[in-house]
């Protein structure tokens, strides 16, 4: 018996302790830095991405450690929400131990109190008067009283306790500020993905990959909370939205359909958008109500529960008319090609069988296009193959990439595409439809990029007398053709000399410098890469002294050739020669340079957006957020419990009236706080002067 006595006790303590421990401020303080380390990973990583994202970008190790420990998806985690219930756990075990004793101390007038024990007090001070016990208790009560106390007289036998409080209502602040918490963490669950996770792990919801959509994969009308987005083109509707998880998507059923009617966009004088909105109309399935609406951002439709909030625009399935020009192989020949946004084309006889995903179409592009510099400029501090790698960065990089150009400009429509091979693999193509000037020329802009986290590169392709690129894919071509280029390198031969007969071994060997210097460049020479990284590689292999020398020779005879090429192509097309201008100067440098660059584009075609019909969509996102209400009452008690905190000081005053032998009364006055400020130490002293005064 009495063993089992020891052990109900030990376990009764243990309990106890316990319930302390998880009901303690540091305990309260570690759960809520936990709370805000996974808060900031949430903030820092992309949450509910798709998971090949995360292996680009952490790798497939780490992306599966990652993934493990639900860092794609930390509010919805399993831990994070435990954390939180922890947290509401002990914050309510807080409130429960703690409030009764502060409601019962907020009605206790602590009466009692002894008169020796207010000598101990810091804050006292006593008097005498001529009047007795009881009025002089009943006058200090009535002054305590205007001074905005609460007053209770208490017959102590040989005197008469006064006992005053004021600002009882500041444990109020801790009950607030405590019940706040759960409040608002309680609302938060409630718009979190609990509800999604939960039908998921008891309802056998899954997301959806590919294939065919099935009941496991759409979330019903009774989901309390969700968000998701939709894209809606331009007469066409919707009725559910996409929840994006981490390995698919679910879909949200509405209660009603959505029609976009139309989509508007106002431009800031720039070119740059300055509002979205979208002229909708919804029925509603229960009732089959039909009424108009208009979403603007920051100004949401709220229906039955649900807010619809314009996020976006996207294109709806534009039409595409475009031509396509050769990159690889002696010809030039144009085809025509039509597509669909978001849709895909097949294309044949491009050196192969490839696809064409058709991923965007904008209509509008402003970008900083003032640049500045000679992007090959020579440097007699670099070797020569280090200033053809610098000037092929900067000349292939980013259109608009001086970040202290200020100039916008918006320089028109244009068209993005993937082009996917037979074994999947793709490159990403961006083209512009129209010409931008850069540097005072007039190039059109290819961009090209291996992955969708990389920046767009571009090859800029000189516009030529008819504002095209027909020019420069002839010449393209001609680099190509073995034959055009020895025809190009006798005429250069010819043209250099003076009287190219009376020397024949002179002319025969500048021909061939001239053939080998436009195979060098066409990538048929040397180590089989073309351009100035072919040629760089080629010079790398004569002394350093001479290579300098070398490269002056070498540019002032690609020049002379490709011009030489240039016309040789365009005799064969039976058109006149170019004439020997400074514009057409500027174009064959240009030329040369896109040439060059075009060995790293990496395509077998150049896509020319010629016509486009626009299909504009919207972008919609869609809420059901019951936590919301619960979320401002519980920050409702936030700020009313901050408020009592640090604005409400508990004062209590305690007045010990005992008569004298002379038919007097002497009279011993004590006062707390639990904060003493400069306001308490005036208010003592005030009511130190007042009360001792007679009436």
């Amino acid at each position: 018996m009495s063993t089992t006595g020891i052990e109900l006790k030990t376990r009764r303590r243990g309990l106890a302790e316990a319930v302390e421990l998880v009901s303690s401020m540091r305990f309260a303080i570690t759960l809520l830095m936990m709370i805000a380390i996974a808060a900031i990973i949430g903030t820092v990583m992309k949450q509910d991405q798709p998971t090949p994202d995360y292996i680009n970008q952490f790798g497939p190790f780490w992306a599966t450690v990652f993934d493990r420990i639900g860092l794609y998806s930390v509010y919805s985690a399993w831990w994070f929400l435990l954390i939180l219930a922890v947290l509401i756990v002990s914050t309510a075990l807080c409130v429960t131990r703690n409030a009764p004793r502060m409601l019962r101390d907020m009605r206790s007038w602590r009466e009692s109190v002894r008169e020796e024990s207010l000598r101990n007090f810091h804050h006292k001070t006593e008097w005498t008067s001529a009047l007795a016990a009881v009025p002089l208790a009943t006058q200090t009560a009535q002054r305590l009283g205007n001074a905005g106390y609460r007053v209770k007289l208490v017959d102590k036998g040989g005197g008469v306790l006064v006992a005053a409080k004021k600002g009882a209502g500041n444990k109020f602040g801790y009950i607030f500020a405590h019940t706040a918490i759960i409040v608002i963490l309680l609302g938060g669950l409630l718009d979190s993905n609990l509800p999604i996770r939960f039908q998921e792990w008891f309802f056998g919801k899954t997301p959806y990959i590919s294939g065919e959509l099935t009941t496991r994969n759409r979330l019903g009308l009774g989901n309390p909370s969700f968000r998701g987005t939709t894209q809606i083109a331009e007469g066409k509707s919707s009725n559910t939205v996409m929840i994006p998880r981490a390995d698919g998507i679910l879909l949200q059923d509405l209660p009603f359909t959505i029609t976009l009617n139309k989509f508007i966009i106002d431009f800031y004088s720039t070119g740059m958008p300055k509002l979205f909105s979208s002229e909708v109309t919804i029925r509603d399935h229960e009732t089959g109500k039909t009424f108009p609406a208009k979403i603007r951002v920051n100004e949401p439709l709220i229906y039955r529960g649900v807010a619809v909030y314009q996020s976006g625009v996207d294109d709806g399935g534009s039409k595409l008319k475009l031509t396509g020009y050769p990159m690889t192989g002696t010809g030039d020949a144009t085809f025509a090609i039509e597509g669909e946004v978001n849709s895909a084309t097949s294309l044949k006889g491009a050196g192969g069988e490839y696809t064409v995903e058709w991923s965007g179409f904008r209509p509008f592009n402003v970008e900083n296009m003032n640049t500045e510099g000679d992007l090959r400029k020579v440097s007699k501090t670099q070797s020569f193959d280090q200033q053809f790698a610098q000037a092929l960065s900067q000349h292939s990089g980013s259109a608009a990439k001086n970040a202290n150009n200020k100039d916008l400009k918006n320089v028109g429509p244009s068209v993005q595409y993937k082009l996917r091979d037979k074994t999947g693999q793709a490159r990403e193509f961006l083209n512009y439809m129209q010409p931008v000037t850069l540097e005072g020329a007039q190039v059109y802009l290819a961009g090209v990029r291996n992955n969708p986290s990389d920046a767009f590169s571009y090859l800029r392709i000189p516009a030529d007398d008819q504002h095209g690129v027909r020019e420069w894919m002839r010449l393209r071509a001609a680099l190509a053709d073995p034959a055009l280029r020895q025809e190009a390198a006798r005429r250069y031969a010819q043209r250099a000399l003076p009287q190219p007969n009376a020397n024949a071994a002179l002319a025969a060997q500048l021909q061939e410098s001239a053939a080998k210097t436009l195979g060098l460049f066409a990538g048929d020479e040397g180590q089989g890469e073309g351009g100035f990284m072919g040629v760089s590689k080629f010079l790398e292999r004569i002394p350093k002294a001479e290579q300098e020398k070398a490269a002056n020779v070498f540019m002032k005879m690609l020049n002379g050739a490709l011009w030489e090429l240039w016309q040789a192509a365009r005799a064969l097309a039976g058109e006149a020669p170019a004439e020997p201008t400074e514009a057409h100067g500027r174009f064959l440098q240009l030329a040369t340079n896109a040439l060059s660059d075009s060995f790293f584009y990496g395509a077998p075609v150049y896509l020319a957006l010629d016509e486009f019909t626009e299909v504009k969509a919207s972008g919609l996102q869609v809420t059901r957020s019951p936590g919301k209400k619960v979320v401002y009452l519980g920050c409702l008690l936030l700020v009313l419990g901050i408020f009592a905190m640090f604005y409400i000081r508990e004062r209590r005053i305690w007045v010990w009236v005992r008569g004298d032998d002379q038919g007097g009364a002497h009279a011993m006055m004590a006062m707390s706080t639990q904060r003493k400020t400069l306001d308490f130490e005036r208010e003592f002293d005030d009511l130190k002067t007042v009360l001792p005064q007679s009436a």
